[in-house]
């Protein structure tokens, strides 16, 4: 692994303070082998999450956007300010399982040419958490998720196909799109698709930014030797905003087959 494989983390925060210490702290154990920098943009917490960046990790870059402007929005802006080859996104509630992020950027780099890399992430329990990767939304993964079939029909090809079946995700496999909560992308080819569509505020711009890497020829790719926990919670308040932006992206890419 050369020196100049800098690998710019960037995280979005907003109200995360419970969260900082674990995410933060583990990702030295996570990248022990590999050169890089925390990008952290802040979207206007009315907590004490900046307060707490500034006194217990003053190492990091902070950026401080005076009102919420999304995670899309916020994600850019903080790759903007980025300086490696290599643009990581990480959740705040997360932790960095030890020497994931070296996992990642090492299957990345011999693996050259899928555009987007995912790994795999487990809940605090240590079961699997299947929302690394996604199958893409098409017009009947959307209806069964707005009729409530995908949530009734869990891991069900036939009435929940983006979750791709029980697989545990621990095998390497090309997928629709990787989460945006660990993804790797070499910083040329995030710029080459303009990182994400600001147009999504929360919800569908990391399947939206699967959808437009496949169009031109990359295909995600996510790998088990690299681990996070992700403290996924319970978001069934966000259910019409999360299927707003599924059938956003679903007409859209109905309208480019014509």
């Amino acid at each position: 692994m050369a020196q100049h494989d800098l690998v710019s983390i960037v995280m979005v925060t907003y109200n995360s303070s419970d969260w900082l210490d674990s995410s933060l702290g583990t990702i030295p154990r996570g990248a022990s082998r590999v050169p890089y920098e925390v990008i952290i943009v802040d979207n206007a917490s009315s907590d004490d999450s900046v307060e707490q960046l500034r006194n217990r990790f003053p190492d990091v870059t902070l950026i401080e956007n005076t009102a919420n402007e999304g995670f899309a929005r916020a994600v850019n802006r903080g790759a903007r300010a980025a300086s490696g080859n290599w643009i990581l996104l990480l959740n705040p509630d997360t932790e960095v399982e030890p020497g994931a992020i070296d996992a990642l950027l090492d299957f990345a780099l011999h693996n050259p040419g899928h555009g987007i890399y995912g790994g795999r992430t487990v809940t605090p329990g240590g079961q699997v958490d299947p929302s690394s990767c996604w199958g893409l939304p098409s017009v009947w993964s959307t209806t069964c998720f707005g009729l409530g079939l995908s949530t009734a029909f869990k891991r069900s090809l036939i009435f929940d196909p983006e979750s791709l079946g029980n697989w545990q995700r621990d095998s390497v496999r090309e997928v629709g799109f990787v989460s945006g909560s660990l993804l790797l992308m070499p910083r040329d080819v995030w710029q080459e698709l303009d990182g994400f569509d600001e147009r999504y505020f929360v919800y569908g711009e990391d399947a939206d930014l699967g959808a437009r890497a496949r169009a031109r020829g990359y295909r995600p790719i996510v790998t088990p030797s690299a681990t996070i926990v992700h403290a996924v919670g319970a978001r069934s308040e966000e259910h019409t905003s999360e299927l707003q932006s599924r059938l956003h992206l679903v007409c859209r890419l109905l309208l480019e087959k014509k």
